[in-house]
Order: structure tokens, then C-alpha cells, then sequence
């Protein structure tokens, strides 16, 4: 079993800044990847960033250059600094891990999602 514990979304005017984190927890021998995803109101979840173990970062087109992404390997968190928002940027947030079990299979797992809503 395992829980990731999303914090940090809510209401910010445009150009403002917002801070995400994600808390993984349970049977988890190691993380590969932690990422962010998002979706809209009427659209399909779309990759906002991630991180590798070794600190690789990904990032969608529309957020690079605003977003930066880290991660705490000690604590398993990952964490979504977003600055310069947009009111398009308003969308559900998810957390997402992609890790080795502590049974051995590699599995993947979503948070619950964090709302972030940028008013312009």
C-alpha cells in the first residue's frame, strides 16, 4: 500500500506563485520518477514535469522557463514550484510516482490532486 499526500494548491492571481508538494509513503523500496500532472476542466491529463532519481527533469512546453521541479530522495517528496502563473495554468493537479515496491514489482501511483486556480 502506498500514499502520496499532495499540499500546497489553491488560489493565486496571475503572475503569482504557488508551491506543490507531494509526500510518497508505504511499502517502497525506491522511486524512478515523480512527476506532476494536470487536467482542466474538459481536457485529458497532460505531463507538467518530472524528475528521475539521478535529478533528470522534463517539462511541457507551456511551462518551461515558469515551473521548476525537485525532489527530496531522504523523504520521498517532490515538489512543484510554479511562478508567473497563468490563468491558464488552472487545472487539478496530480502527483506521480513510478517505483519499485518493497515486494519487487514496479508499480505506479496518482495522488488524490491538489486544486490550483489562477484568477486573472
Amino acid at each position: 500500500q502506498v500514499q502520496l499526500v499532495e499540499s500546497g494548491g489553491g488560489l493565486v492571481q496571475a503572475g503569482g506563485s504557488l508551491r506543490l508538494s507531494c509526500a510518497a509513503s508505504g511499502s517502497i523500496s525506491s522511486i524512478n520518477i515523480m512527476g506532476w500532472y494536470r487536467q482542466a476542466p474538459g481536457s485529458a491529463r497532460e505531463l507538467v514535469a518530472r524528475i528521475t532519481s539521478a535529478g533528470r527533469t522534463t517539462y511541457a512546453d507551456s511551462v518551461t522557463g515558469r515551473f521548476t521541479i525537485s525532489r527530496d530522495n531522504a523523504k520521498n517528496t517532490v515538489f512543484l514550484q510554479m511562478n508567473s502563473l497563468r490563468p491558464e495554468d488552472t487545472a487539478v493537479y496530480y502527483c506521480n510516482i513510478d517505483f519499485l515496491s518493497s515486494l519487487g514489482p514496479r508499480l505506479n501511483s496518482w495522488g488524490q490532486g491538489t486544486q490550483v486556480t489562477v484568477s486573472s
